[in-house]
């Protein structure tokens, strides 16, 4: 049985406690843990758990009775917390995004290593239906080489999101919508397209004065075979329409999922090829369904791992590489310029110090509110 502590006890939390309480043939939540503790009270109340409680996630590095934690509080604070359990032989699964920089992430995948232990980086989108079915399509290569990306994450948020204290600013939330909501779709892009040889991106704040950072960022990405690829972050988009369309040589695929294939005429002009289009369509379609989809998919995921049924689908490595292109997106805004990747140590945005001291303050925050009354969250986007 594998016993599972859960520090951070807000509203992301719920899906975390929601997916152990599925798999409890193999898992059990022993201990919750936040910095307000009547938070993890009510937690425990709500969902009928028997668990020790603390406000201080130290109180439980030293317990023998967990094996496994799950990282649900700001982005700011990942890193201290997940290298301390990597270090007291715990297995650890971190919300997005992985930590507030590249070298906290470089730190948190050492520690895992040394300790041979498992790092995992929350990026539940992958576990769904569509988008492994989409990748599973891109992997047969059947639509030619991709020669553009285009990446549409749109969500929309009201002025007072930025009011929760943590939000909004660079050294609590370490970013805007590119880093706290375009991550699920930036790691998707990165996951079924790889990862770009450089970066150009412009970064705006359009509609949210209480925030220092971003809420619209526009990023192109070049590939050394001169692909292209656009990536649209924002929380100003009403509809929340989101989508991630693939065009190849051959055929365009895409989630929501469409397939059009295209032959070209003797003079050039375009004409449907019904052959591909359908060859396409049916390997799509005799694709198998996710038993789990979502936080359930992967923890599902990483309780397999742990009991050594399965590799991790979403390691420290993957979690490095999303934030990368997104500090990559942040440094060609700030800088005014293009930006090669990889990133390393000399790059002015490697460290939290460097984000802080280079960063653009769009607007000085000027309200702070504790908690909301309303927790209620939505995930936004067509599910197709």
């Amino acid at each position: 049985m594998i016993n599972v502590a859960i520090i951070g006890t807000g509203a992301i939390s719920d899906a975390h406690i929601h997916a152990y309480l599925k798999f409890q043939d193999r898992c059990n939540i022993v201990a919750l843990c936040d910095f307000y503790v009547e938070k993890a009270e009510e937690k425990a109340i709500k969902h009928q758990l028997k668990v020790d409680i603390s406000k201080d996630y130290q109180d439980f590095l030293t317990s023998e009775n967990i094996d496994l934690v799950s990282i649900c509080t700001p982005p700011y604070t990942h890193a201290d917390i997940a290298i301390d359990f990597l270090n007291a032989g715990k297995h650890v699964l971190v919300e997005k995004p992985m930590a507030s920089s590249l070298k906290e992430c470089d730190a948190m995948n050492r520690a895992a290593a040394q300790n041979h232990k498992i790092l995992s980086v929350v990026a539940q989108n992958r576990f769904t239906t569509p988008m492994m079915k989409l990748k599973q399509i891109l992997d047969t290569k059947l639509m030619g080489p991709i020669v553009h990306t285009q990446v549409d994450s749109h969500w929309w948020r009201g002025h007072s999101y930025y009011d929760l204290w943590w939000r909004g600013t660079w050294e609590k939330e370490g970013g805007g919508c590119t880093l706290n909501h375009a991550v699920h779709h930036i790691d998707i892009f990165q996951w079924m397209n790889g990862m770009p040889g450089e970066i150009t991106a412009v970064t705006s704040n359009t509609s949210h004065d209480n925030a220092e950072v971003e809420d619209i960022s526009i990023a192109i990405a070049k590939y050394e075979d001169g692909s292209l690829a656009q990536i649209t972050s924002s929380v100003v988009h009403h509809g929340e329409e989101q989508q991630l369309i693939f065009q190849g040589k051959n055929a365009r695929v895409s989630a929501p999922w469409k397939v059009v294939a295209s032959k070209s005429r003797e003079n050039g002009f375009p004409e449907d090829d019904n052959d591909l289009n359908e060859q396409i369509q049916r390997t799509y379609d005799q694709l198998s369904d996710l038993a789990f989809e979502g936080h359930l998919g992967q923890i599902d995921n990483i309780l397999s791992a742990i009991l050594g049924e399965a590799e991790v689908l979403i390691d420290g490595k993957q979690g490095r590489n999303t934030l990368e292109l997104i500090t990559a997106i942040y440094e060609s805004a700030q800088l005014g310029k293009t930006v090669k990747l990889p990133l390393n140590e000399e790059s002015l945005f490697y460290t939290r110090e460097g984000i802080l001291q280079n960063a653009h303050h769009f607007y000085e925050k000027k309200k702070a509110v504790e908690n909301f009354t309303d927790n209620r969250i939505t995930s936004g986007g067509n599910k197709e």
